[in-house]
């Protein structure tokens, strides 16, 4: 049974984005994939193209920020909607590819436009259970 996981939590204006993995590495993959979800449904989006992606910040928090972030960036200018993730994370630098597609409003009905991640709730702890949870509330 695989313990990774995406999910969405409340926040009164905006959204939660909520990974969870083994490793840090599969926690900020499955947040950039509860990212997608917030747009679409995941499995709409067909990996198709490859884009690369690094990051680099002064803690793992950051780095989640700049993350999503940077995987917003790559939605709003390359019109793209992304549903595979494979990440690297050494220190405090992040290296990934990450596959999608064009966006298709007929096929993918996007929901809502996310503008932003941000500071609130953002935070990486590793669980009792020995689990990496990463989140943050993104601004939609």
């Amino acid at each position: 049974m695989s313990v990774q996981r995406w999910e969405h939590f409340h926040h009164q204006a905006d959204i939660g984005v909520r990974g969870i993995g083994r490793t840090i590495s599969e926690a900020f993959e499955q947040v950039a994939l509860a990212l997608t979800a917030v747009i679409t449904v995941p499995k709409k989006v067909k990996p198709l193209d490859a884009i690369s992606i690094q990051c680099e910040a002064p803690d793992h928090e950051l780095l989640l920020f700049d993350w999503l972030n940077a995987l917003i960036y790559e939605m709003m200018t390359r019109r793209m909607l992304f549903s595979r993730f494979e990440v690297t994370i050494e220190k405090i630098c992040l290296q990934a590819t990450l596959w999608g597609e064009s966006i298709s409003n007929k096929r993918h009905q996007p929901a809502v436009e996310v503008k932003g991640a941000t500071f609130t709730e953002l935070r990486i702890v590793k669980t009792t259970e020995g689990l990496w949870l990463a989140q943050c509330i993104v601004d939609v």
